[in-house]
């Protein structure tokens, strides 16, 4: 409970501190479980990361027998310790640092997975949220969410605040809402990449390159799940602004919230979760309750969150455990042609 009528629903409690454990853990184990059973040799695994992905994946395949998992991150676009976490595994586990933003490494992935000659040669798939064994299991948190505040006597008219760059994880929750979650409504909170807010304001939807802020997993210009939520509704804007509405924040805006959040409440928002609040805490009506999602450990960004507070954040173990390792990383460039001929080679 944050404020009377906000709750933060803390996903950061993994190995990796962020929402994706969820689904990364449960996605890998599905995946061996697969390849066991249908006595495949090798799979490999291709992952664009604008931060807390990569390390979720990473961390979930880490050792899994017969999976190879190459994790593509946008050169210095990530911060420190969500570099560190994919960087330094090792085994089962490769980083390709593209120079470019992650758009420009989703659409490696996705050019990989049209390519012919790649899949008649490899056997590759996904674990960002565009695969569906990766963002589906993220729908039970929302039900886990229900179900405490139903507990607590608080579970009429719930309005769930998700904050959005993929769309991966509000899709895991609209899913869930059409299997019966009684959640009144949705609201996607975006940073100045509003691609979405802006479709539920015109009807239009206007992919851009994506924009660099303090919320940098939110940093998508043209999210994978648009066309999932799109589905959903039949392509109907109304029904989509029916149940979804939008807001979208400034850096400085979220830097305002975390900071006085935190003088108020003595609760530390990280950069995404503070979209989240903010939203909930101009957006509620009476009567409702406000579930934000927290999705990544504030010390995950520790140099904006101390700079915006002005104190010191505690980094947990499970951090300083890898920030302890040694980064291996390979540089990409972002041309395809250079990405599928190191796939080719090194599995030749």
């Amino acid at each position: 409970k944050v404020t009377d009528d906000i709750y933060s629903l803390e996903l950061f409690h993994g190995p990796t501190l962020a929402f994706k454990d969820v689904g990364g853990r449960f996605m890998a184990r599905l995946l061996g479980h697969f390849i066991r059973k249908e006595g495949k040799k090798q799979v490999n695994v291709l992952v664009a990361t604008s931060g807390d992905t990569g390390s979720a994946v990473a961390n979930g395949f880490l050792g899994v027998e017969g999976i190879h998992v190459y994790v593509l991150y946008p050169k210095g676009k990530v911060s420190d310790i969500q570099e560190k976490q994919f960087t330094t595994l090792g085994r089962n586990i490769t980083a390709l640092e593209v120079d470019g933003t992650f758009d420009d490494c989703q659409a490696l992935v996705k050019s990989a997975f049209m390519d012919k000659e790649l899949n008649g040669r490899l056997l590759l798939t996904s674990a960002n949220s565009i695969n569906v064994a990766r963002f589906l299991p993220q729908a039970f948190y929302y039900f886990h969410a229900y179900a405490q505040l139903k507990r607590a006597g608080r579970a009429d008219n719930v309005v769930i605040c998700v904050p959005s760059g993929n769309f991966g994880n509000i899709t895991a929750g609209l899913f869930g809402k059409r299997m019966g979650l009684p959640v009144k409504r949705f609201i996607a909170s975006n940073n100045r990449n509003d691609i979405f807010y802006q479709y539920l304001r015109t009807g239009v939807y206007t992919p851009r390159p994506s924009i660099a802020t303090i919320a940098n997993a939110m940093d998508v210009g043209n999210p994978s799940n648009f066309a999932r939520v799109l589905d959903l509704y039949g392509g109907n804007h109304a029904a989509i602004t029916a149940e979804i509405s939008g807001a979208a924040y400034t850096d400085g805006q979220i830097a305002e919230t975390m900071k006085t959040v935190w003088q108020q409440k003595h609760y530390l928002l990280d950069p995404h979760g503070a979209c989240g609040f903010r939203a909930l805490s101009e957006g509620l009506r009476p009567g409702e309750t406000g579930v934000f999602l927290e999705t990544a450990h504030p010390a995950k960004f520790k140099d904006t969150v101390e700079g915006i507070i002005g104190e010191t954040v505690a980094i947990p173990e499970k951090l300083q455990a890898f920030m302890r390792g040694t980064k291996q990383s390979l540089p990409m460039s972002k041309e395809f042609a250079d990405f599928k001929k190191y796939l080719l080679a090194v599995n030749d």
